[in-house]
């Protein structure tokens, strides 16, 4: 039987104590081959799923099952499928580049480091040169150049863009593109620089207050969804179970229809972005 998803998030809850933060029902697949989008706003539940996936987090309760195995965190082997760069990971300061490749030999059994130098001349990253004199951007591909030289199968990245020029984000999303052309690998990435998602995300997975608003493909999303404004005596025509979130503004609503092709033709959609589908689903209600 062909294995179709590389990772598979089911009903994953995990609360702090005295805290509202946590996540409280996300469930959520990776297909082969494909990157997901994971988007909601700062406190929305995005580090705290990817560290129940990766291990940092014990889960209160849910199934993750990766490579189509529920995750045993005592498993070594499921550590080397896992390439991970976090916005706050750090590196060394006193190693090198050429250094860092030797301590990843000794702790990956499947270390590339041909692949890994390869990486580092990609993103021009210089060899000699302690990592704690290096910038946010250089660290971010150098920690992106880790995760992506022992051969994992599965990377979550959360905001592994951020402190990126253009140039150097343009590089990274390239890097992951090929990551992923073999059609047996996965990658989960956050950033709230959605234009980067928008260019490389085959789906999106939309969080809010510890849960999923919407898993939708992003081609699907941006060729049947749309936002209409309308007047409260429209907003009744709508066909309710298209309606995905309203928000209320001064004269009526804000609405995010899943097939504009079947609202009434007086009203007429707004072409959309990522960004405005994004803000409406943060800021306005349910549907």
């Amino acid at each position: 039987m062909m294995m179709t998803s590389i990772l598979e998030v089911e009903h994953v809850q995990k609360t702090y104590k005295g805290s509202t933060l946590g996540i409280k029902d996300v469930s959520f697949t990776i297909p082969n081959g494909s990157i997901v989008g994971f988007i909601g706003e700062n406190g929305a539940g995005k580090s705290t799923t990817m560290g129940t996936i990766i291990g940092t987090l014990r889960k209160d309760g849910g199934t993750i099952r990766i490579f189509g195995e529920e995750m045993d965190l005592n498993q070594v082997a499921f550590k080397e499928e896992i390439g991970v760069v976090f916005d706050t990971m750090q590196l060394p300061g006193d190693l090198t580049v050429d250094k860092l490749g030797n301590v990843f030999q000794q702790l990956y059994k499947r270390w590339d480091q041909q692949a890994f130098s390869d990486y580092i001349d990609f993103f021009s990253l210089p060899q000699h040169k302690k990592i704690k004199g290096f910038s946010r951007g250089m660290s971010m591909k150098l920690s992106v150049s880790v995760a992506l030289s022992h051969h994992a199968r599965l990377l979550i990245l959360d905001e592994a863009t951020a402190g990126l020029d253009p140039g150097g984000r343009d590089d990274v999303l390239a890097a992951l593109r090929e990551f992923v052309q073999d059609q047996k690998r996965g990658i989960l990435l956050s950033s709230h620089i959605t234009s980067d998602i928008e260019k490389i995300a085959d789906s999106l997975v939309f969080i809010k207050g510890g849960e999923v608003l919407l898993e939708v493909e992003k081609f699907a999303l941006l060729d049947h969804y749309g936002i209409v404004q309308c007047a409260p005596d429209q907003y009744e025509q709508l066909e309710k179970s298209i309606v995905v979130a309203y928000r209320k503004t001064g004269e009526g609503f804000d609405v995010l229809v899943s097939n504009k092709r079947s609202i009434p033709s007086s009203m007429k959609p707004k072409h959309v972005s990522i960004d405005d589908i994004t803000l409406l689903l943060m800021r306005g209600e349910k549907g």
